[in-house]
Parts: C-alpha cells; structure tokens; sequence
C-alpha cells in the first residue's frame, strides 16, 4: 500500500500511537474478560482480543520503527483493564461498548475498511454479551436506583421548602430524618406489593398441566381440549393434532411441526422472573437505596451545619451523588454517562428550586 511507505507526519505518528496504545488496551482488556467467562462466551472474547491484536499489527506496521517504544494507554483504558482483572463483567462490557462506540476507524483514511467494520461488529457483540448481565441487574439494580434517586430528589426538596420557610435548623433535620423514614418504607412496601403482583399475574398466565391428568375423561368427540391449545395461541391445524396426541391417536410423530415443544407456546415467565428481581430483594434495594439518597441531604445540619452553607452544601453533596447515579445508569444501558448525570441532576434541582419558591411563599404567608 502506498500509504504505508511514505514517512508519517508527527502528527500521524501521534494519532497512529495512540490507536496503537488503544488497540493494545482492548486486547488485554477482552483476553482479562475472557480468562473470568466460561463456555462460548469465553470463546468470543477471546476472538474479539485476537482481531484487536490483528489491528495493533496495521498499526505497527503503518509507523515502522515509531512504533517503539510501545505507547502506553490512557488513564481510562488502564483502569478499564484494572476493572476487567478484578470487576465484574457487566460493567467492563458496558464501558467496552462506550469505547467501541466512539471508534474513528471509520472516518480515517490509515485504517482499513476491515478494521471499520471490526469495531462495528465489536459494539454489537459487546452489546449482546451484555445483555445478560443487564437483564440480572435489571430487577434489584431498577429498584436501587430508583430509591436512591427519589430519596435525593424528595428529601432535598423537603429540606429545601422547610428551610425556606423559616424554620430553625433543628426542626429541617427532623423533618428530614422523617422524610428519610417514612419515604424509605414507603418505597420498601411499594417495591415489594409491585414485584409480589407481577410475579403473581405472570403465575396465573403460564399454562399448567392439566390436560394429563382429565384427558382420559373428556369426551372424544366433542374435543374440548383441543380449544385449550387454540387459546393458547395455537393454529386450528397444530390444536387439533396437538389433542389427538393427548388422546392417544398417534403411535408416532407423523408431523414434528404440529407436536407439542417445550415452552415453544407458553410466555416465558423465567425472563420475566430475572427482569423482575425477588419481592423481597427488591423492597430491601429499594428501602437500602432511598434510605442512602435521602441522608444524604441532611448529613449538612446532622454535622451541626445552619443557614446559608447548609443550603449550598446539601445542593452540592446532592448533585454530586445524582450525577453520579445518573452516570452509573448511562454507563450500564449504553449512553452518555455524562449526558444521564446531567439530567439526573437537573431534575433533583429543578424539584429543589420549585419546592424553595413555594417554601418563600409559604413562610411569607405564615408572617
């Protein structure tokens, strides 16, 4: 290739070396995944490592004798190859998903259209490997944040209105430690009825096995099982072959299309079950999480802090955690995490200001 003979720019150079740090950070980061997964899991990261070190090589040899000494990585990707040794995969896969969704191979004339597409398909199958994990975290892990993003949001507006009105500092503290209990109970009880009810709505739609134990008695000609099998989604074709098998008239499998198969016509209550995370799990998250955000406002006058300096401090002890919650969300589900802290915050303030208006107001009145 041409471009591989002319002498790079220092600027070329530059740009070549730290894809090259970058593509030796992600090698190692995949090889790490894959030494903590099993089964074809492990099978994938360690084919996503090996094509990583395929594009090192392009790299090397596109800068010849610039290549050395061997660039070292950035901060990030070496505490993402830190996490990828000592952390659980979810969240290494979750950042390794942000990373190759930010990929320029496709806008540098240097790296080849292979290469592209490498990083492409890397992203998809980051995001599949991920899906799992999500799926685990997505019952407790909803209830968690939830908690504790309502405990800072309700508790600082709580504060936030009472202080405004004029009330002493110790009276914003008890109202605090009240909200903090009475919200954090509150949320338990409703996380835990919430699961509890889905749960049981996803038990009363799976089908039982009634059929093999009254088949025997029903009556063959009016076939009454056989609308059993068409409720349950089944064709008119598939229903009636599915009852005659139960009746027996089938001394083989004549047409597998039509014969029962396991779980092929029946809601998948076990996917459910995993989104969904235990009542009880749930409830303690929930009750854990709110009682978390909703001190956080507080801890400012629990320390003996008053006025003014309250008020900033609680806002910025605040925000810093909604950040990063909301941070910690982006990052799992594939977003900004920059983008979902600053929403997280702005929501938890904006609550805060229109309940300290309405405090001003209120206080005003009451003089």
């Amino acid at each position: 290739m041409e471009q591989e003979q002319h002498e790079p720019t220092p600027q070329e150079i530059k740009r070549w070396r730290r894809y090259l740090a970058e593509e030796i950070s992600e090698a190692k980061i995949y090889a790490s995944l894959a030494q903590r997964s099993q089964g074809t899991e492990a099978e994938i990261l360690h084919e996503v490592a090996t094509a990583e070190q395929r594009h090192q090589n392009h790299w090397r040899q596109l800068l010849g004798a610039h290549a050395e000494p061997t660039p070292r990585p950035s901060i990030s990707a070496r505490i993402l190859e830190f996490l990828a040794k000592h952390c659980g995969t979810v969240f290494v896969l979750a950042l390794a998903q942000r990373a190759e969704q930010r990929s320029p191979y496709a806008h540098d004339p240097h790296a080849t259209e292979a290469m592209a597409a490498d990083e492409a398909v890397h992203e998809e199958i980051v995001r599949a490997l991920s899906t799992a994990g999500r799926e685990k975290l997505s019952g407790n892990f909803r209830a968690a944040v939830f908690g504790a993003n309502d405990g800072l949001v309700s508790n600082v507006a709580l504060i936030m209105g009472i202080g405004a009105s004029g009330a002493s500092s110790e009276f914003i503290l008890l109202s605090g430690i009240a909200g903090l209990l009475a919200g954090a109970l509150s949320m338990a009880a409703g996380e835990f009825v919430s699961v509890r009810s889905q749960r049981e709505l996803l038990d009363a739609s799976n089908p039982t096995q009634i059929t093999l134990s009254v088949a025997d008695q029903l009556d063959i000609n009016q076939n009454e099982l056989k609308l059993i099998y068409k409720a349950r989604g089944m064709s008119e074709e598939a229903a009636t072959h599915r009852a005659q098998e139960r009746f027996g008239q089938f001394s083989c499998d004549c047409d597998p299309s039509l014969s029962y198969q396991e779980n092929s016509n029946t809601p998948s209550t076990e996917s459910h079950t995993t989104a969904l995370g235990t009542d009880i799990g749930a409830a303690a998250a929930s009750f854990s999480f709110f009682a978390s955000g909703a001190l956080i406002p507080i801890l400012p006058y629990v320390f003996g802090a008053s006025g003014t300096f309250a008020v900033f401090l609680s806002l910025l002890l605040v925000s810093t955690a909604l950040g990063i919650t909301g941070g910690i969300v982006g990052l799992l589900s594939g977003a900004s995490p920059l983008k979902r802290g600053l929403r997280q915050i702005a929501i938890g303030l904006s609550a805060a200001t229109i309940t300290y208006i309405l405090g001003l107001l209120f206080g005003t009145g009451v003089a």
